[in-house]
């Protein structure tokens, strides 16, 4: 039997009980989880942040003024490299006070004071406010006011504290380690970069006066990785440099928590080793690496899910040709949908404009819905050329609607487009949300959406995917959403029966995410923990990883070194017979893997590697008598040059100049300088790094 606790959510942002006070999607997913937990028979109580909004609270609840209140001065060191016109440290006087709402089951604790009280109608600092205004320490506030609030008000009774989004709880877990009657799990929202830093001397002194000190550490070594592909990370927004007075906030996280949260299986298994991207080789080159392996048997994944309304909602009630007519656009035609945040990179909205303008160019009889919100509307003045050039073709909009207008907009869509980039999405409720009411997705197939099936095999996708995008301004992006938006309509016209089956799959696969089933996803480990039980290591993880060392069986591991074309990691558990070597090659050649290719080559038997196999991978790149360069690689769709910058600082980016594609698989041009690497997209998505050699 599950046994009764008392689950603490605790987020800097946590008002999604009203929609008034709601800044982001971590809100509205905490306050549904909640209350399912409560529902549950689960004590729940929230703690977060006032924000200077007491008093409006007040007129719609019942606030309740507790006997707490808290003195004391907080000391915040102050990185003299980007607090340039500050002193060492700031003193922030601090008398925080405690207020509580009793909502559905939940008892929401509300932290006030001079510093938690500012910004009311953002709630988050400006980021352009570090360095130059103390307010941007409004969050680490709260973390300290958190710890001390839930040490008195809770003293010694036992309770899991679900702590959200690593950089704003990152003292929680080294705070509470020595407790024992607090639990805590780190839930990963966003996939912030992993190697996200803090300046390290705040983070002692904080937890020192918390009672917590930190160990000492021992320096960094170097990273040794061209400077190319270091400096090139800053483009993928995956990664960026650090001076040595900082610590990685996940590093902080996850070593002092009892368990990782997250929200998809493809989440989790990104996060886990960022695979097939530019920032994988990179990655296991760094520390941060080691962080993940030595706590991958706390991660698990809690979930996420489309709204309990949404659900309820028939979209059969919808009038289709009303909403469409009523955007000014024609029901008779298929209509492609778009709903997100105005996030131009993020979202991959430049690239889906640029891709609609050229669908509609064409002459593709199709209507649009793009939704692009922003409190301040869309700054890029080609957003509004086209949807000039398309009036009748292409509605695009800002401003927030009721969601139930949202909701018709998409019911009465056919096809929804949601191109992230980056793998910044690791749910996508949008999208979740679209599907359920059989809108069929076209969608990038990033690994924290791969839960909507869009790119499952045929016999049972749920629509059209097209590859990952790593780069900021993608044309092959762009060509492939207009080749899948043509496909779509053609499908739409031609075939209805299968169009309709496709809607069919996209409605169930979503409707299976309720936030019942994510309630019991993370109650089944919250009460794993809770009786004590140590988490165990999923050995599909470290094997899809190359974690072979951490699983015993030797047949698995053996079948995942020769997927992974790990020749070392094979030998190590079976013969390396001719039929190994060569499936060794074959793998690794595939996923462009060079390496891993010579020493398969170079320990199988001679001639089990043909000499025109040899040849291909050995003449791949190749300076010709005119001093260019002809590089070959049949599965490669694009072939950059990525040289590095003259300076070195930790935000140098590098030049990027792509190589001209004179045939499939071939590409030219201008040999690359000093220290230049070629960085290679392939048909499959995948992004790797390759060099040329001289000599």
């Amino acid at each position: 039997m599950e046994p009764r606790m008392h689950i603490i959510e605790t987020y800097f942002e946590c008002c999604g009980f009203d929609h008034t006070f709601i800044q982001g999607g971590t809100s509205v997913y905490l306050w549904n989880l909640s209350k399912k937990f409560a529902q549950s028979g689960h004590r729940v109580s929230i703690v977060t942040p006032a924000h200077g909004r007491l008093d409006d609270l007040r007129t719609r609840y019942e606030v309740e003024d507790l006997p707490y209140e808290d003195a004391y001065t907080l000391p915040v060191p102050l990185d003299p490299e980007v607090w340039r016109d500050f002193p060492a440290e700031a003193a922030l006087a601090l008398t925080t006070t405690a207020h509580r709402i009793r909502l559905d089951g939940v008892d929401l604790y509300f932290l006030a004071n001079d510093w938690l009280n500012r910004l009311p109608d953002t709630f988050y600092p400006p980021y352009q406010s570090k360095g130059s205004d103390l307010v941007f320490f409004k969050p680490l506030v709260f973390q300290v006011d958190a710890v001390r609030f839930l040490r008195t008000w809770f003293g010694d009774e036992k309770a899991l504290v679900h702590a959200h989004e690593p950089y704003y709880h990152y003292l929680l877990p080294a705070a509470l380690r020595d407790d024992p009657s607090k639990l805590v799990v780190s839930n990963v929202q966003s996939n912030m970069p992993i190697a996200k830093k803090v300046y390290e001397p705040e983070v002692r002194r904080l937890l020192e006066l918390l009672g917590a000190p930190l160990p000492a550490r021992a320096p960094e070594p170097p990273v040794a990785a061209p400077a190319a592909m270091v400096q090139y990370q800053q483009l993928t927004h995956l990664h960026y440099e650090y001076g040595p007075d900082n610590l990685a906030v996940y590093e902080l996280t996850a070593d002092h928590s009892d368990l990782i949260d997250f929200l998809s299986p493809g989440q989790l298994d990104f996060y886990a080793g960022f695979r097939d991207t530019p920032f994988e080789d990179l990655f296991g080159r760094l520390p941060i690496a080691d962080v993940v392996r030595r706590n991958a048997h706390k991660m698990f994944v809690g979930g996420c899910a489309v709204s309990d309304q949404w659900l309820a909602w028939d979209p059969a009630g919808v009038d289709r040709t009303e909403v469409l007519e009523g955007l000014g656009l024609d029901p008779d035609l298929p209509a492609f949908f778009h709903n997100a945040r105005y996030a131009v990179h993020h979202k991959g909205q430049l690239e889906l404009v640029r891709a609609v303008d050229r669908v509609l160019s064409e002459g593709l009889a199709a209507s649009f819905v793009i939704r692009c919100i922003s409190g301040s509307g869309i700054d890029d003045p080609f957003f509004h050329e086209v949807a000039a050039r398309h009036k009748g073709r292409l509605h695009l909009e800002w401003e927030r609607v009721p969601e139930r207008q949202v909701f018709g907009y998409a019911a009465a869509s056919d096809f929804c487009l949601f191109p992230s980039k980056f793998e910044m999405d690791t749910f996508l409720i949008a999208q979740g949300e679209a599907m359920a009411v059989g809108s069929v997705p076209i969608a990038t197939d990033q690994r924290g959406m791969a839960h909507f099936g869009h790119a499952d095999p045929p016999d049972s996708a749920t629509g059209f995917a097209v590859n990952r995008s790593f780069a900021e301004d993608d044309e092959l992006l762009v060509a492939a959403l207009a080749a899948r938006i043509r496909q779509a309509a053609a499908l739409w016209r031609e075939e209805p029966e299968r169009y309709r089956e496709l809607a069919r799959r996209a409605s169930a696969v979503a409707r299976v995410f309720t936030w019942a089933h994510c309630a019991d996803l993370h109650l089944t480990e919250f009460a794993r923990l809770w009786q004590g039980e140590p988490p165990r290591l999923d050995p599909e993880l470290a094997l899809r990883h190359g974690w072979f060392d951490l699983v015993e069986d030797p047949a698995r591991t053996a079948e995942a070194a020769l997927a992974r074309g790990d020749v070392d990691a094979y030998e190590r558990r079976a013969p390396l017979d001719d039929a190994a070597v060569r499936q060794l090659f074959d793998a690794a050649w595939a996923r462009a893997d060079f390496a891993a290719c010579e020493r398969a080559a170079e320990r199988g038997r001679p001639g089990v590697i043909d000499a025109d196999d040899l040849t291909r991978l050995r003449t791949r790149a190749r300076l010709t008598p005119d001093g260019s360069l002809l590089y070959r690689l049949p599965q490669a769709v694009r072939v950059e040059v990525v040289s590095p910058a003259s300076d070195s600082g930790p935000r140098a980016r590098p030049g990027v100049r792509a190589l001209e594609r004179t045939a499939p698989g071939t590409f030219t041009g201008p040999a690359p300088g000093p220290g230049a690497l070629l960085l290679l997209t392939l048909d499959s998505g995948r992004v790797v790094w390759d060099e040329v050699r001289r000599g």
